[in-house]
């Protein structure tokens, strides 16, 4: 098991070397490797200072072995029972390493604090692998979005 803790500024660079990893491994980066963990480190830092992220770091051995990043996302005021917040999860990522259960213990972690915080649904874009644990915690397909790729 990992130590799980909110993530704050100062672990941005060991945040933007894991989305390396995340991503370079999924797509050939087009980016340099230096010049996409500066940028990264960059904007993680000031999206986890001034709050507009929220984020979530698993330790194992005093070193960050996964994340998990949520945003609030807030909906016009509605008459009905649906709550006004729903929250994004995205870059949930675990080192090759360290996987067996750390990924549900950050994804446990989001959703715990989701629902503290009166959150009507959390929506995300799973890969292929990490369907399963996601549908292991009652995520199910909705026909219902349209999704628009901006030119």
């Amino acid at each position: 098991m990992s130590d799980i803790r909110a993530a704050v500024p100062a672990d941005a660079r060991a945040l933007a070397e894991l989305r390396w990893e995340f991503r370079a491994a999924k797509t050939p980066p087009t980016e340099a490797h230096d010049a996409f963990v500066n940028r990264c480190q960059t904007w993680m830092s000031e999206e986890l200072e001034r709050g507009a992220w929220g984020a979530w770091v698993a330790e194992q051995d005093g070193r960050i072995v996964g994340q998990i990043w949520l945003q609030m996302l807030s909906k016009l005021p509605n008459p009905a029972e649906e709550r006004e917040r729903h929250a994004y999860i995205s870059n949930v990522y675990v080192t090759p390493a360290a996987r067996g259960g750390v990924g549900t213990q950050l994804l446990r972690t989001a959703i715990d604090w989701a629902g503290a915080h009166d959150v009507d649904r959390v929506v995300l874009w799973p890969t292929m692998r990490s369907r399963s644990m996601y549908q292991r915690f009652g995520f199910v397909a909705n026909g219902g979005v349209l999704e628009l790729t901006c030119p």
